[in-house]
């Protein structure tokens, strides 16, 4: 059996999408997912996504980390799916589809996607930083000179550590650079590595910013390894709405899974 898939990226965060509207995918075989997102064995990616039909959206977007496992909302990956939905003509400039948080607006513009994220709530104070969901789980700490920290030490520490080990938590080690910009190196559960840019991370770092009264400004600039990514918001009484997370995105290359070279 084979089928194809692309690949895509956002700033750096890279992704396998694949049209599974048809159900060539099966998404149990966990095994498979990680070895095609192998850097070695495989094709090579941050996580897997499967582009499936909804009766209520547009399409339903079902997302994997690099380790297998089914995960919870990806910021990038979800603009990429947005992208990847053009390219198939099932979308023109604009969408609503399904995640597993809940529902999603998107726009398109030449290369750049918009991706309307969840509302939130939520901010906690954990030791000395911030834990919030913004359809994943992060803790968001704020440092100086992030170039230097060891982001695979720290971060899995922190990750592995007894408050976050049962669930997992996205780690991201933030910088200043002025009252609108800020950069952020991230580690993320299920890759158990750092990555050059996750969107919901992006997105946590700029509300626990205003949150921390770091900043004043609702239209923010976060600078990842891979890129730079834009986050505006409303917020009212803490409550933070109309999240919008945007950026460019890539198609790379197209190929064909022959399932039976990689069993």
């Amino acid at each position: 059996m084979s089928f194809s898939f692309y690949k895509y990226q956002a700033t750096g965060n890279d992704f396998i999408i694949i049209d599974n509207r048809l159900k060539v995918f099966d998404k149990n075989d966990t095994k498979l997912v990680a070895k095609l997102c192998n850097r070695r064995l495989g094709i090579g990616a941050d996580g897997l996504i499967l582009l499936e039909s909804d009766n209520d959206f547009d399409f339903r977007m079902v997302y994997f980390n690099s380790d297998g496992n089914q995960s919870t909302m990806c910021g990038n990956g979800g603009r990429c799916i947005v992208s990847f939905a053009k390219k198939l003509n099932i979308i023109c400039d604009s969408t609503i589809f399904l995640a597993i948080d809940g529902s999603h607006e998107a726009k398109i513009n030449n290369n750049l996607v918009e991706l309307k994220m969840k509302d939130v709530s939520a901010i906690k104070k954990i030791e000395n930083g911030y834990f919030l969901d913004t359809g994943s789980p992060h803790y968001v700490s704020l440092r100086s000179h992030i170039s230097k920290i060891d982001v695979q030490k720290e971060g899995g520490f922190i990750r592995n550590n007894d408050i976050f080990k049962k669930d997992g938590v996205n780690v991201n080690f933030v910088e200043i650079f002025d009252e609108n910009r800020f950069s952020v190196r991230t580690y993320e559960r299920g890759v158990e590595a750092e990555t050059l840019s996750c969107g919901t991370g992006v997105t946590a770092v700029a509300i626990a910013m205003h949150a921390d009264k770091k900043t004043f400004s609702k239209n923010l600039i976060i600078k990842t390894r891979g890129g730079s990514l834009k986050v505006n918001f409303s917020e009212n009484r803490s409550n933070y709405s109309d999240v919008w997370l945007s950026g460019p995105c890539e198609f790379i290359f197209e190929g064909v899974i022959n399932k039976k070279l990689l069993s």
